[in-house]
C-alpha cells in the first residue's frame, strides 16, 4: 500500500519509507552494534561485580519472562506485517495489545499461587523476591512485540535503533550502579532488565505514537478486533503452541542446569551464551527483523529464492569465522577478559559455538513458514526440538555432569536446526550446490588460522597473546572480506561514512 493512499475519513495512511533491503538492515545495525558495544564493555565489570550465583538467578527469571512473554500476544502481532491495507494492519496491532493486558493479567494468578512451588523447583530461593517483577516484564515486553512489528511495516527502523539504544544504555547503566550500591540477592540485575525493557517500550511507543497518532485515532475500531481475531486464527491456535514449545526448549537448559545443577551452574551457562550470542548479534538481529518484512513481499512477487540466497551467503560470511575462533580459544578469552573464575563460562562457550552457528543461520530463514503460511511444519519442528534438548540434557543430569548435559544439548541442536536450514532453503528453491559452495569456501578460509590457533594451544602459549592474535585474526577476515567480495561490500557501501571504512578498492 503506497504512503500516497488516502483513507475514506481523509487521514492518509502512515509514510512507508522506500529504502533497499541493505539500508534497512544497516540502519538497525547502526543501533544493534551500539547496543552491543555497551553490552561487550559492560560485561567484564558486571561479572566482577556479580556472582555466577546472581547471574543465575536472573537468568531463570528472564527465562520464564521469556516463556510467557512469547505468546503476550499469541502470536497476533506476526500478522501485523500482512495485510495490505494499513487500516487493517492498525486493528491488529489494537487487538494484539489488547491480548498482552489479558495474558499479563493471567499471569499474576500462577505466581501468587504457585510463588513457593517454583522457587523449590527451580533450586533457587534468591528468586522468591522477584517473582512479583514478571507481569511487568510481560506487560512492557508485550507492547513492545506489537509495537516493533507495527514499526516493521511501515520501515521505520531507526526507531528501533533508536529504542535498542536506549535499552542497552539504561539497562546496563541501572545494573552498574546497582552494583556498585550491592543491591541484595542478584536485584541490580533484574531491576536493570525491567529497567531497559520499559524505557525501549516507551521510547519506540512514543515515537510511533507522534509520528502516527491521527491515523491510529481515525482507523482504530475495537469491533474490528474480531474479524482479525477470525481471519488470522492460525497464529493462536497452531503457531502460539509451535512458538510456545520453541521458547520453553531455549530456556531448558537454564531450568534443567538448575534442577540438576545450581543457579552457579546457570550463571556460567547465561553467561557464556550471551557472549556467544554477540559476534552473531551484530547484525543477525537486525537482519532478521528486516528479512521477515522483505520476504514477504518477496514471496507474493515470485523472488523468495534470490533474497534467501543473498542472506544465506551473508549469515555464513559474518558468523563461520568468528564462531570457528571462538570454538578454539573460548576458555582463554574468557579468563582474560572476565576473569580466571569465568574459565567454566568459556568452556561452555566452546561446546556450544558450533550450535550456535547453525541456530544463526537458520533464525532469519525461519520466518520463511511464517510467510507461507506453514505454521503446520513450524509446531512440528518446535515438538521435535522440545524432546530432544529435554533428553539431551535430562541425560546429562542423570550422569551429573553439565558439560557432557550441554555437549548433548548442542549435538541435538545442530542437527535439529540443520535440518530447519535445510527445510526453509528448500521452500525457498535454493539449489544444494550454491550452499555447499559458500560453506566449503568459507571452511577452508578458516582452515590456515584454525591450524595456527591449535598449535599455539598445544604448545602452551601464553592466554593474553592467544586472545590478542585471534582478534587480529577475525580483524583481518572482515577487512579482507568487504575488500575482496563484491556482494558483501555493496552491501556495506550503503552506510554514509562506508569510504571512511572500507576505503578505495583496488
Amino acid at each position: 500500500m503506497k504512503s500516497s493512499n488516502q483513507s475514506h475519513n481523509g487521514i492518509s495512511s502512515p509514510a512507508k519509507k522506500k529504502t533497499s533491503f541493505a539500508s534497512d538492515v544497516l540502519t538497525l545495525v547502526g543501533g544493534t552494534t551500539f547496543a552491543q558495544i555497551v553490552t561487550i564493555l559492560a560485561s567484564p565489570v558486571l561479572t566482577r561485580l556479580y556472582t555466577p550465583d546472581e547471574f543465575g538467578t536472573w537468568a531463570l527469571l528472564i527465562s520464564i519472562t521469556t516463556i510467557i512473554g512469547i505468546i503476550a500476544c499469541m502470536r497476533y502481532e506476526f500478522s501485523i506485517m500482512l495485510p495490505e491495507s494499513d487500516k487493517e494492519a492498525i486493528n491488529l496491532l489494537g487487538l494484539s495489545l489488547t491480548i498482552v493486558c489479558i495474558i499479563t493479567a493471567i499471569s499474576i494468578l500462577p505466581i501468587y499461587f504457585f510463588k513457593n512451588e517454583i522457587v523449590v523447583m527451580l533450586n533457587s530461593p534468591q528468586l522468591a523476591d522477584f517473582l512479583w517483577m514478571i507481569p511487568i516484564i510481560i506487560f512492557v515486553n508485550g507492547f513492545f512485540q506489537a509495537l516493533n512489528y507495527w514499526n516493521s511495516r511501515t520501515k521505520h527502523f531507526k526507531r528501533l535503533s533508536f529504542a535498542q539504544v536506549s535499552r542497552s544504555l539504561s539497562t546496563t547503566g541501572t545494573q552498574i550502579v546497582s552494583g556498585f550500591l550491592r543491591y541484595p540477592l542478584s536485584g541490580g540485575l533484574i531491576v536493570g532488565s525491567v529497567v531497559g525493557y520499559t524505557v525501549s517500550t516507551l521510547v519506540l511507543g512514543g515515537q510511533i505514537w507522534k509520528d502516527d497518532k491521527y491515523f491510529i485515532k481515525a482507523n482504530l475500531h475495537p469491533q474490528k478486533f474480531i474479524q482479525g481475531l477470525k481471519r488470522y486464527k492460525k497464529f493462536p491456535l497452531i503457531d502460539t503452541w509451535s512458538a510456545l514449545l520453541n521458547s520453553i526448549s531455549w530456556q531448558l537448559p537454564a531450568f534443567l542446569l538448575a534442577f540438576y545443577f545450581s543457579p552457579a551452574v546457570v550463571g556460567f551457562y547465561s553467561i557464556g551464551f550471551r557472549i556467544l550470542q554477540l559476534p552473531m548479534s551484530f547484525i543477525g538481529s537486525s537482519l532478521n527483523q528486516v528479512f521477515f518484512q522483505r520476504a514477504s513481499v518477496a514471496s507474493s512477487q515470485g523472488n523468495l529464492s534470490s533474497l534467501v540466497e543473498t542472506v544465506f551467503k551473508l549469515l555464513v560470511v559474518i558468523g563461520l569465522f568468528p564462531i570457528l575462533t571462538l570454538t578454539f580459544v573460548g576458555s582463554d578469552v574468557f579468563s582474560v577478559i572476565f576473569g580466571s573464575s569465568w574459565a567454566e563460562a568459556g568452556v561452555y562457550a566452546q561446546i556450544l559455538s558450533i550450535w550456535a552457528f547453525v541456530w544463526f543461520i537458520s533464525s532469519p530463514l525461519s520466518s520463511i513458514y511464517v510467510v507461507l503460511e506453514k505454521q503446520q511444519f513450524g509446531l512440528k519442528f518446535n515438538i521435535f526440538n522440545f524432546i530432544t534438548r529435554l533428553l539431551s540434557l535430562g541425560i546429562g543430569g542423570f550422569i551429573g555432569n553439565a558439560r557432557v548435559a550441554l555437549a548433548l544439548f548442542a549435538l541435538s541442536g545442530i542437527f535439529v536446526y540443520g535440518y530447519l536450514c535445510f527445510k526453509m532453503l528448500a521452500y525457498s528453491e535454493v539449489k544444494a550446490s550454491y550452499v555447499r559452495h559458500v560453506v566449503l569456501s568459507n571452511l577452508l578460509m578458516f582452515s590456515p588460522v584454525g591450524a595456527i590457533l591449535f598449535i599455539l594451544k598445544l604448545i602452551g602459549t601464553n592466554q593474553y597473546l592467544i586472545v590478542g592474535l585471534s582478534g587480529l585474526f577475525i580483524a583481518l577476515y572482515y577487512l579482507y572480506i568487504v575488500r575482496t567480495d563484491e556482494e558483501i561490500y555493496e552491501f556495506l557501501k550503503r552506510f554514509k561514512f562506508s569510504k571512511k571504512i572500507l576505503g578505495q578498492r583496488r
